[in-house]
């Protein structure tokens, strides 16, 4: 079969891709504003495979979304805290162009983004109002299948 060889990036190449992340979050960000909106909520959801934050309006009505694959992260990468506090800069910066003053965080999932996500919000000078976790947890779960005879 052969000897099996492991590609590793210099530091150069991971500079590279660094860069071109940051100009992903950046980047102009295109949203129309009918009106000012005075408050906000800002749903995120973290799964083990990719992190989407979502601001809505009071109403529920979505104003800007984002995830950690639409900013150019890849594969499992979409999953690490990392990705998530880019997603959440990139969200900062919709708020503030947007103009809402207050935001209520609604957290969701089991991901490893939540908590960076979270954090680079509030690191972000927005007006939280409330943090809330609504992860839906089972009571007593499904009806277990019956008794295997054999």
């Amino acid at each position: 079969m052969g000897k099996k060889r492991i590609i590793k990036k210099t530091e150069e190449e991971l500079l590279r891709e660094r860069d071109r992340v940051e100009v992903q979050v950046k980047k102009e960000i295109k949203v129309a504003p009918a009106k000012r909106i005075s408050d906000g909520k800002i749903y995120i959801f973290s799964s083990y495979n990719n992190t989407i934050l979502t601001l809505t309006d009071s109403g529920g009505n979505v104003l800007y979304w984002t995830s950690a694959g639409r900013i150019g992260f890849k594969g499992t990468k979409k999953g690490t805290p990392f990705a998530a506090s880019k997603v959440a800069e990139a969200m900062a910066q919709a708020v503030k162009k947007l103009g809402v003053e207050k935001v209520q965080i609604l957290v969701k999932g089991i991901g490893s983004g939540r908590e960076s996500a979270l954090r680079s919000l509030a690191a972000r000078d927005l007006n939280i109002i409330s943090i809330k976790d609504i992860t839906p947890i089972p009571h007593n779960g499904c009806r277990p299948p019956k008794v295997r005879r054999v």
